[in-house]
């Protein structure tokens, strides 16, 4: 009886010592970390965040360090202070912008915790913010209320390998509202995205207030595919998804897509007909047939309108003009149309993206390129001096199936599981373009079957993570083995997210 008693009492204290060891964490390396980071070092201690816990920052990182107050708030519950400072504290949150290192960049960071104090250092608020992400992964994204949360020490370098990390939602298709869009920019951010390419025009919808044609919404916002209802973005509400997006280091980009992909234009203005006939709503997906008449003149009236309004309500550099599958505009009269309407671009001091068909045109200073199909097309761009971004739709379109029993997404390009999507370098992938010539990565997610927020994540999930590592994390630190294994342990921040996502059987989800 006595044997068995002590058996019972070891055993106790074996589980005690397994739950008091899971609670306490010493060995930063040992965070799943996602991107990965460019160096993790642990030091074997842990900082603990409560309720007396304060976070400081510099006057010019109010907003950063509110962000992150927000955040922990969330987690905990807890309500910690944020005061500013001009120099560092003996413990606490230190937010600092006096590192000066040449090797962050714009975006890079110096993540320092130690027992006292967590340190993040960077050029700018911009890397701050990035560090913020990287913190955050080492918390549980719900933790007992009032509880401590625990981190291991250590120190975390870090930068990107690729200034432009992206991903495009197509509100056209099927339109999606505020609140999604800032979950989508939420997703983003977490995983240090910092693009987010608006698709708010096509053949099924407009979807952005242009008061100087406002039959664009009234008549070409009405619906979307499927005959459903539609609907479009105030002013107002374009430039509240535009702060939201800069408070998180995100930037937007507004496509309108010409000269194809136009009938939702064409329907709201018989004008902009060659036949002078307005065309009839279409609520189909098949791609290819509206164009606007590229020999009126009222027809470049209307872009210079458009492309003014969004360039005022659009702070970030670039209005992506589209260019692509303009199959009933002849090339003749195609390569005018792009060159005229990149010079409108120019005009209102932004610079021009287009998918990889516009570099059949001669491109203006500073145009980017967008390969999504055509090697030739791109490489075209690239003998012009254009930057290009990445989105080869057989390895990085979102609305891939991910096999044949996907409920969701098409399949055109092919399908895309997740270690498909994840195993590639954007450097290596095309003959004729380097690392030299990209500005960075796109994902887009084309919404032709994608009509609510939960479809959404399911084909965002888990492959974005994916997207974003490709862009941030160099392709030697990249090995899909070790990959799957961190991807694995975020199913559960999955989980507490809400996020609906695909459970793909080559990751061993925890």
């Amino acid at each position: 009886m006595k044997t068995k008693l002590n058996l019972v009492v070891l055993f106790t204290l074996l589980l005690f010592q397994i739950s008091c060891t899971t609670k306490t964490p010493t060995d930063l390396t040992k965070t799943s970390f996602i991107p990965k980071p460019v160096s993790v070092t642990a030091t074997g201690n842990t900082f603990e965040i409560k309720g007396s816990t304060i976070i400081y920052v510099q006057d010019k990182l109010k907003q950063t360090g509110g962000y992150l107050a927000a955040e922990l708030n969330k987690i905990t519950g807890l309500t910690l202070e944020v005061k500013t400072t001009d120099k560092a504290p003996a413990k606490g949150v230190y937010l600092d912008l006096s590192e000066g290192n040449n090797d962050f960049g714009d975006e890079g960071y110096k993540l320092t915790i130690d027992k006292r104090l967590i340190t993040i250092s960077a050029n700018n608020p911009a890397g701050c913010f990035n560090a913020i992400q990287t913190l955050l992964q080492t918390l549980p994204v719900k933790a007992d209320a009032g509880e401590p949360l625990k981190i291991a020490t250590g120190v975390i370098r870090d930068y990107p390998e690729y200034a432009f990390r992206g991903a495009m939602l197509d509100v056209a298709r099927h339109f999606f509202g505020v609140d999604d869009v800032k979950r989508y920019i939420d997703f983003l951010a977490t995983y240090k995205m910092n693009v987010l390419h608006l698709h708010l025009s096509d053949d099924q919808g407009w979807r952005i207030e242009i008061k100087s044609w406002p039959k664009l919404t009234e008549i070409g916002g009405s619906t979307q595919v499927g005959s459903g209802e539609g609907g479009f973005y105030t002013q107002g509400q374009y430039s509240d998804i535009v702060k939201y997006a800069q408070e998180r280091n995100i930037m937007i980009i507004p496509e309108i897509d010409m000269p194809g992909h136009t009938n939702a234009a064409l329907a709201s203005y018989a004008e902009l007909n060659c036949d002078g006939k307005a065309s009839e709503l279409y609520t189909g997906t098949e791609v290819g047939f509206s164009t606007l008449c590229t020999d009126k003149e009222i027809t470049y009236k209307f872009i210079d309108d458009v492309v003014r309004e969004l360039a005022e309500l659009t702070p970030g550099p670039y209005i992506h003009i589209g260019g692509d599958e303009s199959h009933v505009t002849a090339m003749k009269d195609y390569i005018p149309f792009i060159n005229r309407v990149q010079k409108i671009v120019v005009s209102h001091g932004k610079k021009v993206i287009g998918w990889d068909e516009i570099a059949n045109a001669t491109l203006v200073e500073n145009a980017t390129v967008q390969f999504w199909a055509n090697v030739k097309n791109t490489t075209l761009g690239v003998k012009q001096g254009a930057k290009v971004i990445m989105s080869p739709a057989a390895k990085a379109y979102l609305d891939m199936q991910y096999d044949s029993t996907s409920t969701f997404g098409l399949h055109w390009a092919g399908y895309i599981e997740v270690d498909t999507g994840y195993s590639w370098d954007p450097a290596t992938l095309v003959p004729g373009i380097s690392k030299e010539n990209i500005l960075g990565i796109e994902a887009p997610l084309w919404s032709e079957t994608v009509t609510n927020i939960d479809e959404i994540e399911y084909m965002v999930f888990p492959r974005l993570p994916g997207y974003a590592e490709i862009g941030w994390s160099a392709p030697e630190a990249r090995n899909w083995d070790k990959y799957k294994l961190r991807l694995a342990k975020h199913g559960k921040r999955f989980h507490a997210m809400g996020i609906d996502f695909y459970r793909s059987p080559l990751v061993p989800w925890e």
